[in-house]
């Protein structure tokens, strides 16, 4: 049987194993799901920052350029000699030597349908068909998608995971370069959609939500909801059409599993994979309303916060790849009132959450083989701007030329810069770095070799690499 087919379950099948098929646990034979992690195992977080961060407002910022080009923040000093980022990043800028930063990120496009397309799928040419209003099943497959396809499921878990939400534009639309592609949706990665869509406010919620625009709204989200663990679409929807939410069906059933197990009601094989699936370090991976408070706290008691923090703990449990979506779509398109919304919403939470992530995965004993990437689909515009129709205060607009790419464990020698910009922030003046590059350093951080390949829904093979990884190692 290929790896990637999927045998028929049952209802009952898929409730008396523990929801294991809702999991996507049950998609190939059960004796392969006993593998425990290789102490080789690799994995990457990809933290994603939808709408654009601008890179003089965070790493690569310009003092002495002119008022109309520096922006409104100072710098501060890091603790990497010569290395300065924008003042709003302190709690970063004490860990330097952990991370490393790219300042030369570039591809062609302003648009952010195209944008997001791109960086999600390290592919920087718009593929065959391709529609920024929705997404279609010739687009590039994603990151998250190859990763859930190529590398092998551990403990239980699927390979790869996207988290809080898919990114959907507030007009509703979802924004294409998400999902499998020309891999066929049965390949689209998992959605662990524990983040409830607000079309109309933006942030880590609860304490640090806000508007573009300042227009008033009521604040209706207050934490995450226990993630929905259902088959990615296109995988026997008909045949689950009560979604089940798996921590709730696993506790009311754990006895009866139990007993199941015991009386040989279960073969062998499906016992452990249900002793895995109910173990604590999985369960706990995804409800964090049993995290360690003391965790929540250094993370952030928000969304930022919280979608880090179970980063960390499904690197822990097994899982491959995770796509962190760090605010919903644009949140980071900063096209006016820029500065104090990056000041007061934006860059505390992200400064927190994302030192806090560092500093756990080195503290477990993860960094080394964990890759943390930050990344947006594009950087913003050299030049400060105020749209007056929309906005009282100053921005910057969409910039494909240029942005600046945080890179951290996973090899990554820390402290180091890569690249830079021109003196007003707007092209790269040393060594570029494309999309696909940008690929190639997840692909390598994952352990894959450049032989590797994946296959298209026609079982077609299609190269894994494009390009060298980054010069960041």
């Amino acid at each position: 049987m290929s790896p990637f087919t999927h045998p028929h379950l049952t209802r009952r099948d898929a409730i008396q194993a523990g929801a294991v098929g809702l999991l996507g646990l049950g998609m190939s034979p059960l004796s392969a799901l006993r593998a425990e992690p290789s102490p080789r195992a690799r994995a990457v977080i990809y933290v994603f920052l939808s709408g654009g961060l601008a890179q003089h407002e965070s790493f690569d910022p310009k003092p002495n350029a002119p008022d109309s080009i520096r922006g409104e923040f100072g710098t501060t000093a890091t603790k990497t000699p010569g290395l300065r980022v924008t003042e709003h990043l302190p709690k970063l800028a004490a860990c330097s030597d952990k991370w490393c930063v790219v300042r030369s990120l570039t591809h062609k496009s302003n648009d952010h349908s195209l944008g997001h397309h791109i960086m999600l799928t390290g592919r920087s040419d718009a593929p065959v068909g391709f529609n920024p209003s929705k997404p279609q099943p010739t687009d590039h497959p994603s990151l998250a998608a190859i990763a859930g396809a190529v590398t092998r499921a551990r403990n239980n878990l699927p390979p790869a995971l996207v988290l809080p939400d898919k990114i959907v534009h507030n007009a509703g639309r979802v924004i294409p370069g998400q999902f499998a592609g020309v891999m066929g949706r049965a390949r689209d990665p998992w959605f662990l959609e524990a983040s409830a869509f607000e079309p109309k406010a933006y942030g880590a919620y609860p304490e640090y939500e806000f508007d573009h625009q300042q227009r008033p709204f009521q604040p209706v989200r207050k934490g995450f909801t226990l993630p929905d663990l259902s088959l990615p679409q296109g995988i026997g929807a008909e045949r689950f059409a009560d979604r089940l939410d798996v921590l709730a069906h696993l506790d009311r059933q754990r006895k009866t599993l139990a007993e199941a197990a015991s009386t040989g009601a279960l073969d062998r094989s499906r016992a452990d994979a249900v002793s895995l699936l109910t173990d604590a370090r999985v369960r706990a991976a995804f409800d964090l309303k049993r995290a360690d408070p003391r965790d929540v706290e250094r993370y952030g008691n928000n969304a930022f916060g919280w979608s880090l923090l179970m980063a960390a703990r499904l690197v822990e449990a097994g899982v491959n790849l995770v796509q962190v979506n760090l605010g919903n779509n644009e949140t980071w398109d900063t096209h006016g009132n820029a500065f104090p919304h990056l000041k007061d919403k934006l860059l505390p939470p992200t400064d927190r959450s994302l030192s806090a992530l560092i500093a756990d995965l080195d503290q477990r004993g993860l960094l080394g083989s964990t890759l943390v990437v930050v990344a947006g689909e594009f950087g913003r515009t050299p030049r400060v701007s105020t749209l007056t129709q929309h906005y009282k205060g100053p921005g910057r607009d969409h910039w494909g030329a240029v942005q600046s790419v945080l890179l951290a464990g996973g090899g990554v020698s820390g402290g180091r810069v890569v690249g830079s910009s021109d003196k007003n922030g707007g092209f790269p003046a040393t060594d570029p770095q494309t999309p696909e590059n940008f690929a190639a350093t997840i692909y390598s951080a994952l352990g894959l070799p450049k032989t590797a390949a994946w296959h298209d829904a026609e079982n077609r093979p299609h190269h894994l690499y494009h390009a060298d990884p980054m010069p960041v190692a």
